[in-house]
């Protein structure tokens, strides 16, 4: 590991300034991918908005089944749902924009002749897009993970459509969400961390699908840019250049989105002895935090990686870890 993290060193001196750098200028080479990721990102933060003001429809839904003949309860319980179920397949829909991206981007950082290392010093402006992207993707679960209405609204409208209780209510919407659309999105909001878990299938079917590309040029991709943020935030001459908490918490993010990556895509996960990332160290890092910002890092963790129960795993990272 130590050796790996000396190569990082130096790609380091270039990232800490491309991390803080809101735009990070694409090479020519690099312009494609970076045009076709950014259209998806420049939507992120309005994805991250819409989550963050979901209120749900809670009182109108409990109001409804309490009083199952009063029709103009029924109706208003419905048409509270209606937009929600739209702002919910939105969503859905973007992560299935984002998968797409994150592919992108793995096909350009992994590709050869050029080292995975070579990849992350050359095409900063796309490294630090995949960076993007696991900083969204960890800020959109940890809020779905702090917000119960979205199940309980969508499992709401669920059981009025296929109950058809809607009699002479608003059924455009069955247009936008119908049964199939449901039955996707019930999947993904079904999961704990949905984002994280679409972009590990994401990275997962890259690999398969890439059956000529050796299995390292990815898991070194992944492992690097790991080891560059662990080396970023534990090295205070790094962290000292950092010019704010949100800055830290997206080296933090991009960590934690890594090693969930590197854990599912690589045969003997993160946690391995045999690992090119320091878990140890990751973990370490992330517990000398406030707990505040690092619970949902943690809680990612635990529950979205592949191989923490693994045998293999060292006890002492278990135990960190509860």
């Amino acid at each position: 590991v130590s050796c790996h993290i000396q190569i990082c060193l130096c790609v380091i001196d270039v990232n800490v300034a491309s991390f803080e750098e809101q735009d990070a200028q694409p090479t020519a080479g690099e312009r494609e991918v970076w045009n076709q990721v950014n259209s998806v990102l420049q939507e992120s933060e309005s994805i991250l908005g819409g989550l963050q003001s979901y209120k749900g429809a809670g009182q109108e839904i409990r109001d409804a089944i309490q009083n199952p003949s009063d029709h103009s309860l029924q109706e208003k319980a419905w048409n509270s749902v209606c937009p929600l179920v739209i702002k919910l397949k939105r969503f859905y829909s973007f992560s299935l924009k984002l998968e797409k991206a994150l592919q992108s981007l793995l096909e350009s950082l992994t590709c050869p002749p050029l080292t995975p290392t070579q990849h992350l010093e050359r095409e900063q402006a796309l490294a630090k897009q995949f960076a993007e992207i696991l900083h969204f993707t960890l800020r959109f679960d940890e809020l779905k993970m702090r917000n119960p209405a979205i199940q309980n609204d969508f499992s709401y409208y669920r059981r009025t459509i296929s109950r058809n209780q809607i009699n002479n209510m608003n059924l455009d919407i069955e247009n936008e969400v119908n049964n199939e659309m449901a039955n996707r999105m019930s999947l993904f909001y079904a999961e704990a961390t949905p984002m994280l878990k679409t972009l590990s299938n994401a990275t997962t079917s890259f690999v398969t699908e890439n059956k000529t590309l050796p299995l390292e040029n990815t898991t070194d991709c992944l492992s690097t840019m790991a080891s560059v943020c662990k080396v970023m935030l534990e090295t205070p001459e790094y962290s000292s250049r950092f010019s704010s908490e949100d800055t830290l918490l997206f080296c933090m993010r991009v960590m934690v989105g890594v090693i969930i990556l590197y854990d599912h895509v690589h045969p003997n996960g993160a946690f391995n002895k045999s690992s090119k990332i320091d878990m140890k160290g990751c973990i370490k890092v992330l517990k000398d935090q406030p707990a505040d910002n690092v619970e949902g890092l943690l809680n990612a963790l635990k529950f979205t990686t592949k191989h923490l129960n693994d045998e293999t795993t060292p006890k002492n990272i278990r135990t960190m870890l509860q």
